[in-house]
């Protein structure tokens, strides 16, 4: 099993945009070996620096799947937009990946 996640930090008045963007994205994930699951998070508003945080969550059979998806054709077309949504961050999105030490 491999989590992978990225943090989005966004501007709140951008929050609706962007939760709209990852409701009419083609991401293909179903098409993807190793793709098990997907979540879309929403965290905290810091009402004094006016930003949302976000955080997308994928779950894979394997890193190895996960990397191999970065690497697809299913990947470029999910992200082939992404530079259009660029003004609805602080930064760029952190990217985390996990893999399991114990399980329950």
């Amino acid at each position: 099993m491999y989590l992978a996640m990225n943090r989005f930090t966004v501007k709140t008045d951008r929050a609706m945009a962007f939760e709209e963007v990852w409701r009419t994205r083609d991401s293909r994930l179903a098409d993807v070996p190793g793709f098990v699951e997907f979540k879309l998070l929403k965290g905290p508003i810091d009402e004094e620096s006016g930003h949302t945080l976000y955080a997308s969550h994928t779950i894979w059979q394997s890193r190895e799947d996960f990397e191999g998806w970065t690497h697809s054709d299913h990947f470029k077309a999910a992200h082939k937009g992404a530079g259009q949504t660029s003004g609805m961050y602080k930064g760029h999105p952190e990217f985390e990946g996990f893999e399991p030490v114990m399980e329950s």
